[in-house]
């Protein structure tokens, strides 16, 4: 794979990462084809607790994150328990 496949490859990954991650802050999806990494985010993403005051604002920041990562060169996005725990460990400053 070549230098621009994998820049368009990165960019095709953020379009459906901010995709999906819209779909999820609305609550609502209307299709029903996913790639295997997305399916992983939505099943991670049922697992951690969020605050539901904090939710929208803790979710803008995770798409951050997971932005900046994928612009460094990450194939897929992080999931939101590896962001939390990277999160609470720069909180605590362990």
């Amino acid at each position: 794979m070549t230098a621009a496949d994998e820049l368009i490859q990165r960019e095709l990954t953020l379009n459906r990462f901010r995709r999906l991650l819209g779909e999820i802050m609305r609550g609502q999806s209307t299709r029903n084809v996913f790639q295997p990494w997305e399916i992983a985010l939505l099943v991670d993403m049922e697992s951690c607790t969020l605050p539901s005051r904090r939710r929208y604002d803790i979710l803008r920041q995770y798409e951050r994150a997971v932005e900046r990562q994928i612009e460094a060169g990450a194939d897929t996005p992080m999931k939101l328990s590896q962001y939390l725990v990277l999160r609470e460990q720069k909180r605590t400053g362990t």
